[in-house]
This record gives C-alpha cells, sequence and structure tokens, in this order.
C-alpha cells in the first residue's frame, strides 16, 4: 500500500485566511476605561460637594429656599464621596493582593 503525495493544492484551500486584527476592547467598547470612569465619577463627586457647600453658606445666609433640598444635597455628595472611597479601597486591595502573588 503506497501513499501519494499530494502535488498541489487547489487555490480555495492553498491561501489559508489571515486572521483579523484584534480590536482594542477598550476602544471598541466606546473608548473609556476604568481610568476615565474613575476620573468622570470623581469630578462629579467633587461637584457635588462644592454644590452641597455652596447650599450650606445660602441656607447660613438665610437664602436657601429648602432645608430638605440641603440636606439631600449633602447627602448625595457624601454617599458620592463614599462610593469613590470604596472603589478606591477595593482597587488598593487588588492590587496589594497581587503584589503579594509569589511567581
Amino acid at each position: 500500500m503506497s501513499v501519494e503525495a499530494i502535488g498541489f493544492l487547489p487555490p480555495a484551500l492553498g491561501a489559508l485566511p489571515q486572521p483579523a486584527p484584534q480590536a482594542d476592547p477598550v476602544a471598541a467598547a466606546g473608548g473609556s476605561g476604568f481610568g476615565q470612569w474613575f476620573t468622570r465619577e470623581l469630578d462629579a463627586v467633587n461637584g457635588k460637594v462644592g454644590a452641597a457647600e455652596r447650599g450650606l453658606q445660602s441656607l447660613a445666609a438665610g437664602d436657601a429656599p429648602s432645608l430638605h433640598q440641603v440636606m439631600i444635597d449633602l447627602e448625595e455628595a457624601r454617599l458620592g464621596f463614599q462610593l469613590v472611597a470604596q472603589v478606591r479601597n477595593r482597587l488598593l486591595e487588588s492590587y496589594q493582593e497581587v503584589m503579594r502573588m509569589q511567581i
């Protein structure tokens, strides 16, 4: 029983398709990564804290329309700050855990 060598490949099988270049997943998802998200959230929290401070100043001056709105603004600023602080803490804990891993 003899096996004959393949002398040529048909044109359809001769050229294998090249894999498509891999797209950057961050760019494909809209161009925003974690760092950009964190920066946007930090800016938003900073704006809320500033608005809450202005509300407190207007309340102290007697110009605030509602004590309730000032308190709501303060609570939103506090919760936003806590969120950003917790994300930062978890990120640092994760980084430290990776650095403690032995290779």
